[in-house]
């Protein structure tokens, strides 16, 4: 578990390394302004860094539900940066047992549920539930059909 989070970790860093790369012929190297970590003997962890020409990345995690069986990693964070045409970008994400969860104002958003889609997903919400053997009936006659 801790092997994939730290995969997941320095998977980031090697794409933030890549954006962080110069664009064009500029030779000057980006500078670190900024470069903190810390790892603890209970396998949570914090790291942050920032580069001059204004990658901003900050993370936290920790292994959820630690000593059972459904023990597993969950991380939150952040990065941010300038996009070649000089929109600011920020993701910020949780990456849990619900798998990577980004969230940002440019990423792309499903369209909105069609009112009657939305009307039948009401009603189905307002029936009342079916009793386990009449649901069992109903599966077994639908195969049948």
């Amino acid at each position: 578990m801790q092997y994939l989070l730290l995969t997941v970790a320095a998977l980031l860093l090697c794409t933030t390394y890549t954006n962080a790369r110069p664009q064009g012929p500029a030779t000057e190297p980006i500078k670190i302004l900024r470069q903190e970590q810390e790892v603890n003997f209970d396998g949570s962890y914090k790291y942050g860094y920032e580069t001059e020409n204004g990658i901003n990345v900050e993370e936290e995690g920790y292994l959820k539900n630690a000593g059972t069986d459904n023990a597993g990693p969950s991380a939150q964070g952040f990065f941010s940066y300038t996009a070649p045409d000089g929109t600011p970008i920020r993701i910020t994400y949780v990456a849990d047992e619900n798998g990577f969860q980004p969230q940002g104002d440019h990423l792309p958003t499903a369209p909105p549920i069609p009112p009657a889609i939305q009307r039948a997903l009401d009603y189905i919400a307002t029936a009342p539930p079916q009793p386990a053997e009449s649901q069992q009936q109903n599966t077994f006659a639908a195969r049948r059909g």
